[in-house]
């Protein structure tokens, strides 16, 4: 199989997914990543694919392959790391959900997905506090809601600890 080739059976599988047809290609990426073991774009897509389709505990070792390889666009990698920790996540695996959406943040720091599919970890594991801190934190610089503006400080303020308690003596 050349590399023509393959590009253009992923960019067929993917046209196929984007068209609503994720069965189909599905089926493509299956065959098209067991020619093409090591070739992360292709474990991705297929990994893509299976979530889309419902199929999280099967998209698993398609992520873990694509996050293996050196061959992906850095937006790919972020969404295969985004992909990935949420699949863990929805399987109940939420130990390796917060690892893999730490990780990932620890490459893309500011990036708003992660961080919101690492706060429902977080919520899953126990860890409340800092899931809600993730969650106050991206709401203060990120909403373009006109009261959530008006009130940004404050609320970056509190997300550092919500159960401070103003003007209590001792």
């Amino acid at each position: 199989m050349t590399t023509d080739s393959r590009d253009d059976l992923l960019a067929e599988a993917v046209d196929l997914r984007t068209r609503g047809q994720a069965e189909q290609a599905r089926e493509r990426l299956v065959a098209l990543a067991a020619r093409h073991p090591d070739d992360a774009e292709v474990a991705y897509q297929t990994a893509w694919t299976h979530d889309a389709l419902g199929l999280e505990a099967e998209a698993v070792a398609y992520y873990e392959r694509a996050l293996a390889g050196t061959d992906l666009s850095d937006e790919d990698r972020l969404g295969a790391l985004v992909g990935l920790g949420s699949t863990f996540r929805i399987l109940g695996r939420y130990e390796e959900a917060v690892g893999t959406l730490r990780g990932g943040l620890a490459e893309f720091p500011g990036d708003g997905a992660l961080r919101t599919f690492l706060a429902m970890a977080l919520f899953n594991t126990g860890e409340h506090d800092e899931a809600m801190r993730i969650l106050l934190e991206l709401l203060s610089t990120t909403s373009e809601d006109s009261r959530v503006r008006t009130y940004r400080r404050a609320i970056s303020h509190y997300a550092k600890d919500l159960r401070e308690i103003v003007g209590q003596g001792s």
